[in-house]
């Protein structure tokens, strides 16, 4: 993100952005804790999702648009808050690893 520093990005656990096949989702960084609703689209021809998102920033509620472009597996986008700060960011595929036991 530009706008913060990756220890501030994980100030409260580690930032995540989770997309289900249903067209949701959830974001968390810093405090803000968002759920998300997504439709997948094309953006410069390459697969995107375009979504709006709504939740809590230190207890104060919080909505927005976001867009993202899928490189690879690699998501970059730009998301920007109601009446608020908009910031680039970029989010890396992170995979399971299934346990032996």
């Amino acid at each position: 993100m530009e706008l913060w520093d990756r220890d501030t990005i994980d100030l409260v656990g580690p930032a995540s952005l989770i997309i289900s096949k249903r067209g949701e989702g959830r974001m968390t960084f810093i405090a803000v804790e968002v759920w998300i609703d997504y439709r997948i689209v094309t953006r410069d021809g390459l697969p995107a999702i375009e979504f709006s998102f709504q939740g809590m920033d230190e207890g104060d509620e919080v909505s927005g648009r976001a867009w993202a472009v899928l490189e690879g597996d690699k998501l970059r986008g730009r998301f920007f808050f109601h009446m608020g700060d908009d910031s680039s960011f970029a989010a890396e595929r992170f995979r399971h690893r299934k346990s032996h036991n």
